[in-house]
């Protein structure tokens, strides 16, 4: 008898699939083409989509000593909001974070958004897709001059193009919950 976190994962992979998951000719944030996309923002910006993604990575960071997670702006954005409010929910609540491209030009002119990161803190970063790695990347750097040690990444799907290896320079372990051979069978 399946798990509850092994539903919640199979019913996130059919709305990724009968929603998000497009083939035909597609140029990739990386320059690449592609035969098919994901755009995961169709599922994790909506209501089963969000709840669903938050409850799966929430069992993933479960045994984690973390003090927030997050990711960069715009594919972390649903996520962190659904992990925050069913994180609280459950008894448990974590501080999330959203990184942007750049630091504001005003106000306290900030790269990292939330509730504040300090030296030496544990955080987990997420994105909705990667492909090359190049956001978490991004990501790892900035979170790096802060101090912030990072236990792993985790992203809804993994393309396989090169992501795990790039945050492997890093010593940052990426883990998916999809992969992309599941939506390509």
């Amino acid at each position: 008898m399946p798990t509850p976190i092994e539903k919640d994962r199979r019913e996130l992979f059919n709305l990724l699939k009968t929603q998000a998951f497009s083939k035909g000719k597609f140029v990739l944030s990386s320059g690449k083409e592609s035969s098919f996309y994901l755009d995961a923002r169709l599922v994790t910006l909506s209501a089963p989509g969000a709840y669903l993604t938050a409850r799966i990575m929430l069992d993933m960071v479960s045994q984690d000593p973390i003090d927030a997670i997050g990711g960069p702006t715009l594919g972390a954005d649903p996520m962190v909001g659904a992990i925050a409010s069913l994180s609280y929910q459950t008894g448990f609540p974590l501080n999330t974070f959203i990184i942007r491209k750049e630091p504001k030009a005003h106000g306290k002119q900030q790269q990292v958004e939330g509730p504040l990161l300090k030296a030496g803190d544990s955080v987990v970063i997420i994105d909705d897709v990667a492909t090359t790695g190049k956001a978490f990347v991004e990501s790892i750097i900035v979170l790096g001059k802060m101090d912030i040690k990072i236990q792993k990444a985790i992203c809804v799907i993994d393309r396989c193009e090169g992501a795990h290896k790039a945050l492997a320079q890093y010593n940052v372990p990426l883990q998916a919950i999809f992969k992309i051979d599941e939506f390509l069978k």
